[in-house]
């Protein structure tokens, strides 16, 4: 295969330390070091990563996209309804803005938290090459919750502060729930990118569904999907060095059938209804739960009716149509 020598920029970020210490949200300066260098990659008919017939590639988006359809038509259980509306009689914010990337684990801990106590909310999609969205911020991470004007960063703490919001005279979290919360973040998330990227068509997959979603022009979705795929199939290798994943797979189905053990029997770790643990891992495992990675996961595990349950219980986004 011949040296792509404009990728130099992709492997520099991929080796460095940060990349290694926050996979998740490094992967989007990888996609900008991608586009960066776009003018300079020869796509070369004889290297596989751009070999894919428009046939092939076309077949793929319409399975994903036919998958997608599953979680859109999800109904709301008497009880949790009852739970949306005692939360919305004590916290009724005027204006709730969310600055994110559609594909961030992060990001999507906090939607599913939103959507759980039906808090409408609009959606910014920032770009991750020139991230103007966010220009104002001295934070230049995601997620990013504006509440009635309030800046509120890190997906752990903005859930904390809403939480102290909607139930200001009740404990915050138990011992249980704090664990498994710290489990999310600390090791879930860490088994996310090599198993998102395993493979060059998983890391294509990925990047189609990043791309379409987010903030890009015609010519930055292209550029990212198949450099940015590239770039993380490689870093997904490092990673997986990193923190001793000897198989991806393993590691994720063990994660998941850990999960489940946890809930000891119930519906959800919160018993009745789900607590802030049940939403930090269903809010991790959205993105990728209609990918191959996701797929696998569910056909492999126990895990599926938890979240089948989770689907239910969180219900339809509250986001506002822009």
């Amino acid at each position: 295969m011949r040296k792509f020598s404009s990728l130099a920029a992709v492997c520099r970020i991929s080796t460095a330390p940060a990349a290694l210490e926050n996979p998740i949200h490094h992967q989007h300066r990888l996609v900008q070091a991608a586009l960066l260098s776009a003018n300079s990659i020869n796509y070369s008919a004889r290297s596989p990563w751009f070999s894919y017939d428009k046939v092939t590639l076309k077949s793929a988006r319409n399975a994903f996209a036919g998958t997608m359809l599953f979680s859109v038509a999800v109904s709301t259980s008497a009880e949790e309804v009852h739970a949306k509306e005692h939360v919305l009689s004590k916290f009724l914010p005027n204006d709730v803005v969310l600055y994110q990337y559609e594909a961030c684990p992060f990001c999507n801990k906090v939607k599913a938290f939103l959507d759980f106590y039906d808090i409408p909310y609009k959606i910014v999609e920032v770009n991750p090459i020139s991230k103007k969205e966010i220009k104002w911020s001295d934070y230049k991470k995601v997620p990013i919750l504006m509440v009635d004007g309030d800046q509120m960063v890190d997906s752990s703490d903005i859930i904390d502060k809403l939480t102290k919001k909607i139930h200001p005279d009740v404990q915050l979290e138990g011992d249980e729930e704090k664990k498994w919360r710290g489990w999310v973040d600390n090791h879930l998330v860490h088994i996310l990118s090599p198993n998102i990227y395993r493979s060059t068509s998983e890391a294509l997959e990925s990047f189609d569904y990043i791309t379409t979603h987010g903030n890009f022009s015609f010519t930055e979705r292209l550029t990212a999907k198949y450099a940015g795929a590239m770039a993380m199939y490689f870093v997904s290798k490092k990673l997986k060095k990193k923190h001793n994943i000897t198989d991806e797979r393993a590691a994720l189905y063990e994660a998941a059938e850990t999960w489940v053990d946890a809930l000891k029997g119930r519906e959800f770790l919160g018993g009745a209804k789900p607590n802030l643990a049940d939403l930090a891992v269903y809010g991790v495992l959205r993105p990728i739960r209609y990918l191959k990675s996701g797929r696998d996961m569910v056909e492999h595990t126990t895990i599926g009716d938890w979240y089948t349950r989770m689907e239910n219980a969180v219900g339809v986004s509250s986001k506002i149509p822009a």
